[in-house]
C-alpha cells in the first residue's frame, strides 16, 4: 500500500505544534501499525530528519504506552485493539491517515505523539493499592472465599491497561472509566475493604486536582477501551465515594 499520512509534530511541550504530511510506500497489510511508523522513521533518518517520536513497549497489547488517536479515533478504527495491535489490513492503498497525540489538558504533549500520563500514575499512588501484613501471618488468597460473579468483575476492571484512551476519546477529557476500573478491582475483593472508604476519596481528589473532567454520561470511554472496561465501573466508584463522605 501507498499511504499519505498527516501526523502532529511538536519539538516539545512549550513549542507550537503542526500537522506535517509523509508519503510511505510499500506497506504491507500485515504490518502493524507500529511496524509502518517504524518504517516511516527509518525512511525519516535515512534522509537525516527527526523521527516521529511515539510511545509504545510491549506491542502485545498489555502496557497501553502505544496511545495515538488515528482517524479521529483513540488506537485506530479497530474495536478492542490498541495501536499495536491495529494491523494495516484495516487501512487501503492510498489511504490517507491522520495521526495525534492524545488531547487532555491533564496529558500535555512531551514531543510529538508522546504525552505525560504521570497524572495516572498520581491517582494510583493516592488508593490504587492495600495494605498487606507480609510479617509471616498473610492469609493465601486463595484460601479466602469469593463469590464467582464478585471475582469476575473485580479480574474484567483489573484489566484495564491505564491507555488513557478514555480521556481521549472524552469530551470532558475525564479519567473516571479509568479510577473507577481502579476502585472497582479492590472493592470488590474482600482484601480491599479494609482502605475502601480512605481509596475513594484520596482517588477522586487526586483525579480532580490533576485537571480531569467530570463524566459525560454518553458512553464514549466504554466503546473506545481496547479492553470493553465498563461503565458499571464508574456507577461503582460514584458509590464508593458517596458512602465513604456519608461515614463520620
Amino acid at each position: 500500500m501507498n499511504l499519505t499520512l498527516k501526523i502532529w509534530r511538536q519539538k516539545g511541550p512549550k513549542d507550537k505544534g503542526k500537522i506535517v504530511d509523509y508519503k510511505v510506500n510499500d506497506i504491507s497489510e500485515h504490518m502493524s501499525f507500529l511496524e509502518m511508523m517504524d518504517v516511516l522513521n527509518e525512511q525519516l533518518i535515512n534522509s537525516g530528519e527527526d523521527p516521529v517520536a511515539f510511545d509504545h513497549d510491549c506491542r502485545e497489547g498489555i502496557c497501553g504506552s502505544c496511545s495515538m488517536f488515528i482517524n479521529g479515533r483513540a488506537h485506530g478504527p479497530a474495536e478492542g485493539t490498541t495501536t499495536c495491535q491495529l494491523h494495516m489490513r484495516s487501512f487501503s492503498d492510498g489511504d490517507t491517515i491522520y495521526i495525534e497525540p492524545f488531547r487532555a489538558n491533564a496529558f500535555p504533549v512531551i514531543k510529538d505523539l508522546v504525552v505525560d500520563r504521570s497524572a495516572f500514575e498520581r491517582i494510583q499512588q493516592a488508593g490504587g493499592y492495600i495494605s498487606v501484613n507480609t510479617s509471616g501471618n498473610t492469609q493465601d488468597a486463595n484460601a479466602i472465599p469469593i463469590p464467582k460473579e464478585d471475582a469476575d468483575m473485580a479480574m474484567d476492571a483489573a484489566t484495564c491497561i491505564g491507555c488513557g484512551a478514555c480521556v481521549a476519546t472524552c469530551k470532558n477529557a475525564s479519567a473516571m472509566l479509568f479510577v473507577g476500573a481502579k476502585i472497582s478491582q479492590y472493592a470488590l475483593l474482600p482484601q480491599g475493604r479494609v482502605e475502601a472508604e480512605k481509596r475513594a476519596k484520596n482517588m477522586v481528589a487526586q483525579m480532580d486536582a490533576e485537571g480531569f473532567g467530570n463524566c459525560t454520561n454518553t458512553g464514549a470511554c466504554e466503546v473506545e477501551c481496547p479492553k470493553g472496561i465498563s461503565l458499571s465501573n464508574i456507577a461503582r466508584m460514584n458509590r464508593e465515594f458517596l458512602t465513604a463522605n456519608l461515614k463520620k
